[in-house]
């Protein structure tokens, strides 16, 4: 008993270690560079391209990439493969907080159920109580992103208004669309959506796509239509894919009910470009649907000028993405 506890100990030091240090593997440009497209892929939805550049990172020993590897090879075959699972664990052991949440949430896993996992191998109470010691050694210093990971494992709201109040934006946006659903209690239903825009103010401004688009809804029923505006194109120009779908459908409109000036070639820039989307959400049937409609009105020039601004545009902003939550 006392040499278990010693090895949980003597573990969760290391990791500390890790993590305090910001100890990781240094990546060549090549590996860098391998990382970043398959992040770019697996936010896209595209799971098994994602794959093997993940891998190039993660054999680096990149414990971000090593998370996203375990993401992606888990969403692709919808359970916890072998190697899903060795991904997070090479990643968690360095001080990966998301991937210590990961491992807690496998309880199915088969020789847990069985109460026969290979000596050494930690079991998910192990790791939910490395990620809460872990993320709060971090959350203690100020870091806002552990504060969200707090609650995650805790289960505790505290620590989600905190981080939100602490300025990440992901936690604002979390809490603004809670407390839209009816979290918390206030007396007046005013006084709620007050805070819900405040949220999502704060989010928006925080760089937070959904953010964004949420916050730019609340200004619409405020009739507000240049803030809409505004906050639709700035979530646009992240790479959001949902924000690109709506602003440049609403630019293909001749008569646009929220006031933008007719563009039918950006229009057709913008949704031609998220024809790539093709690993999943649907998004290249949703363009398909609308663009026609847009392209029936345009000339064979003005056509060939839409594509070389899709290109321009590809070129000059952010990968597309979904930005799905990462965890």
């Amino acid at each position: 008993m006392k040499s278990s506890k010693l090895k949980s100990a003597l573990s969760f030091l290391l990791c500390i270690l890790f993590f305090s240090t910001n100890v990781q593997a240094e990546l060549s440009q090549d590996q860098l560079a391998a990382k970043n497209k398959g992040i770019e892929l697996y936010n896209q939805f595209k799971a098994i391209s994602a794959t093997p550049q993940l891998k190039i990172a993660a054999d680096a020993g990149d414990h971000e990439a090593q998370y996203y590897l375990g993401e992606a090879i888990r969403k692709n075959k919808k359970y916890m493969t072998p190697e899903a699972l060795s991904a997070y664990e090479a990643s968690a052991l360095q001080g990966d907080i998301y991937s210590m949440i990961r491992l807690a949430g496998e309880k199915n896993d088969l020789c847990v159920a069985m109460g026969n996992c290979p000596k050494g191998r930690k079991e998910p109470g192990e790791w939910g109580k490395m990620a809460i010691d872990t993320a709060g050694v971090e959350a203690a210093k100020g870091n806002a992103e552990a504060m969200y990971l707090m609650f995650i494992v805790t289960g505790d709201d505290k620590w989600l208004e905190k981080s939100a109040e602490k300025g990440y934006a992901f936690a604002q946006y979390f809490l603004g669309v809670s407390y839209r659903e009816g979290r918390g209690f206030f007396i007046l239903p005013s006084s709620r959506a007050e805070v819900v825009e405040r949220l999502m103010k704060a989010s928006a401004e925080g760089g937070y796509p959904q953010g964004m688009l949420e916050y730019g809804a609340i200004l619409a029923e405020k009739k507000d239509l240049q803030g809409f505006r505004f906050w639709n194109e700035k979530a646009a120009e992240t790479g959001y894919a949902t924000a690109i779908f709506g602003y440049g459908s609403d630019i293909g409109k001749e008569s646009s009910e929220f006031g933008y000036t007719y563009d039918p070639v950006k229009s057709y820039a913008l949704l031609h470009l998220l024809l790539e989307l093709d690993g999943g959400g649907g998004m290249p049937d949703y363009v398909n649907y609308v663009l026609p409609n847009i392209s029936d009105k345009m000339s064979p020039k003005q056509i060939e000028k839409a594509k070389m601004v899709s290109k321009e545009w590809k070129d000059s902003h952010p990968p597309l993405s979904f930005f799905p939550d990462k965890l």
